[in-house]
């Protein structure tokens, strides 16, 4: 076993090593790599949201494919940080500023631990909200879909 482990210790240290240098370059340079879109990397847009971080609907809602599907954002959510300390989407969708702000206010599931114990907080398994939801992009597909959404609401 210790054999095994010393003779291919080079070989992952040298594979290491070429993928770390070869990242490295394109990160530099794009090279005039496209994107599955055909758009050069260099030349990305990101206007798609539109300029300001608080708007109420930058976008039309795009309804939900499937049943329990969590929400899509509906508007620019990039430059919304969210740490231990802070989680800038609290800011409109807490239960608080909810009203008030004209958002979609976090749900009650989302102020429960594991065992479905009510707390006052949202709770640390749903704090980072991207980790589900995502912001919503009227995008070309990149392959031919004929997915129906199942669900209705």
């Amino acid at each position: 076993m210790k054999k095994r482990f010393l003779t291919t210790l080079p070989a992952t240290v040298l594979a290491t090593g070429l993928m770390m240098l070869s990242c490295a370059s394109w990160s530099a340079d794009d090279g005039g790599l496209a994107t599955l879109r055909g758009k050069p990397i260099s030349a990305q847009d990101n206007t798609v949201y539109g300029d300001g971080l608080k708007k109420a609907l930058d976008t039309e809602v795009i309804d939900r494919n499937f049943t329990d599907q969590p929400p899509l954002i509906s508007h620019k959510a990039d430059d919304y940080p969210i740490t231990r300390e802070f989680n800038k989407c609290l800011d409109c969708h807490s239960a608080a500023n909810a009203k008030k702000e004209k958002a979609t206010k976090v749900p009650p599931s989302h102020y429960e631990d594991a065992r479905g114990k009510k707390l006052s907080n949202v709770s640390s398994r749903r704090y980072f909200c991207v980790q589900c939801h995502v912001p919503q992009v009227d995008a070309k597909p990149l392959v031919a879909n004929t997915f129906q959404p199942a669900a209705t609401h």
